[in-house]
């Protein structure tokens, strides 16, 4: 993805929701965390699950399936099983909407 994709209007997301989109066939989780948004694959990279449906606590997500716990604003690991980070996209704030972009 080489251009912004719009993802949906700033104020739709509330405060600790997301919302998955297809990124030019890739799902994207996009997360509002106290007012910032930020973009991860929905991807756990421990078993290729996806993730976005797991608990969110603060600024991680922790994967439904395992366990894993990785933070949503650097894609980092925080805790096994898995070892390899999420991969992250950029978002922004245009005219309202949110958009994401890949790294």
């Amino acid at each position: 993805m080489s251009e912004w994709l719009d993802v949906i209007d700033a104020s739709a997301l509330a405060n600790g929701e997301h919302v998955v989109i297809d990124a030019e066939g890739t799902e994207v989780a996009v997360f509002n965390i106290d007012g910032e948004y930020y973009a991860i694959e929905d991807v756990c990279t421990h078993d290729g699950a996806e993730i976005a449906s797991g608990v969110l606590e603060g600024d991680e997500i922790v994967c439904p399936r395992h366990g894993a716990r990785f933070c949503i604003k650097t894609g980092s690991v925080k805790a096994a099983p898995a070892y390899e980070d999420i991969n992250l996209y950029k978002v922004r704030i245009q005219n309202g909407l949110v958009q994401v972009k890949n790294c």
